[in-house]
């Protein structure tokens, strides 16, 4: 351990002698291989101390990201709501193609109209449409849509007219029922006191008629009859035999309430 510590000693003397003895050229010389060696560590330290701090800065805070998060949100709950839009567009669209392509394919000269108002006493009785005189439109023509019939104009006016259901009592119909003979007269059924009604009853069925729920029920057509043959009324949901004849409930072929665009049915092609 003495001999190690007196070799270190010598060694130290021995290099403090030769820097002092050399030039400040010499200095200057061994200063530059110095640098030389270690200026590659130096530069390799800074560049990843350059990349360290590129890094820091492209982070973003916690309220940065929140406040992107909630854009991003935002964003997909109007995209969402537009879709929905065009969707609505396209449904829409593709049913007034239906109704254009049904008033040229029809047997009938149509006036096409679209109601305006409903009746707030007697909702399944009447309603207005936008079409009068002015447009063709005459008492007692029958109004439909593209899926079936929906009444018939009682008052005309200029340019409205006010059309009754076939949901009221008093809308007679001869209706015949698809696959069998039968027979009979449709009217709307009487609206109860809690305002349940809308469906449509035939009477004067024979009391032995077969009748199967989902059965088509169409205008049957009677000679000077304000309904022509063959227009869709609605379909069998129940059948019932009463003391003298059979009673059929249907469903409509078309919901009253729901109804928006119609044709009036003003002539034969």
């Amino acid at each position: 351990m003495n001999k190690l510590l007196i070799i270190l000693v010598i060694v130290a003397v021995a290099v403090a002698v030769l820097l002092s003895a050399l030039g400040s050229r010499s200095m200057q010389k061994l200063q530059e291989g110095f640098l030389g060696a270690v200026a590659p560590i130096v530069k390799t330290g800074s560049s990843v101390q350059q990349q360290i701090g590129a890094v820091g800065t492209g982070l973003k805070t916690l309220d940065q990201l929140d406040a992107e998060n909630r854009q991003l949100l935002t964003q997909n709950k109007e995209l969402r709501a537009a879709n929905q839009m065009l969707r609505g567009y396209e449904a829409e669209n593709n049913k007034l193609r239906g109704a254009l392509e049904y008033r040229k394919n029809s047997a009938f000269i149509l006036v096409p109209a679209r109601v305006i108002s409903r009746d707030a006493s007697t909702w399944w009785n009447t309603v207005k449409i936008n079409r009068g005189f002015e447009d063709g439109v005459e008492v007692d023509k029958p109004v439909l849509t593209d899926e079936g019939l929906i009444g018939k104009t009682v008052t005309v006016a200029k340019n409205e007219s006010i059309v009754l259901l076939i949901t009221d009592e008093t809308c007679k119909i001869a209706v015949k029922i698809e696959g069998s003979r039968e027979q009979g007269i449709c009217s709307g059924l009487r609206i109860q006191e809690n305002g349940q009604g809308g469906e449509l009853q035939v009477n004067f069925l024979s009391k032995a008629a077969d009748l199967q729920p989902g059965q088509k029920v169409y205008t049957a057509g009677v000679g000077n009859g304000v309904f022509p043959f063959g227009l869709p009324v609605g379909e069998v949901k129940s059948f019932q035999a009463k003391a003298l004849d059979g009673q059929a409930i249907l469903t409509p072929a078309v919901d009253p309430s729901k109804v928006e665009d119609v044709f009036v049915v003003v002539g034969a092609k």
